[in-house]
């Protein structure tokens, strides 16, 4: 009887100096699991600051065919989630059906500090603005002290 050994992708997190990134390699996971599906379609763009509006980032997804109301943009611990929804239509008579009623989950994960600005519908495209505030910066002397 033959053995195989389970192939394990080694862990860039696994190194001995770095200490306490198991989250990050869990986002990392969870980032590469959701990637395969590409349902709806989806732009990221760096908008540049202006006078009124500091530097953002917006995410564009093509969502067609999908209401308001059929549509959900959470904000779930540090992971932007989008869901859509359709619901089959039954007194409709379709002759010819090429357009499917169908529902989708995309999720994007946030870095610490990202906020959700607001989200915009129009033209079958849904807008979702975040922001990152500018940090402030802190400098702190760190007294040494003496012993013995």
């Amino acid at each position: 009887m033959r053995m195989t050994a389970a192939m394990t992708r080694p862990s860039p997190f696994g190194h001995p100096f770095l200490l306490g990134f198991d989250e990050i390699e869990q986002a990392l996971d969870r980032v590469a699991k959701g990637a395969n599906d590409g349902y709806p379609p989806y732009n990221i763009e760096r908008l540049p600051r202006t006078e009124r509006e500091p530097e953002r980032l917006r995410i564009t997804l093509a969502v067609a065919g999908f209401t308001r109301d059929q549509l959900d943009v959470m904000l779930e611990d540090s992971q932007l989630v989008v869901r859509g929804r359709q619901v089959e239509e039954r007194e409709r008579h379709f002759l010819h059906r090429g357009i499917a009623a169908r529902q989708f989950q995309r999720t994007f994960l946030l870095a610490d500090g990202m906020e959700v600005l607001g989200a915009d519908l129009a033209n079958g495209l849904l807008s979702i603005d975040l922001v990152r505030p500018e940090p402030d910066r802190i400098v702190r002397k760190i007294d040494i002290g003496a012993r013995g």
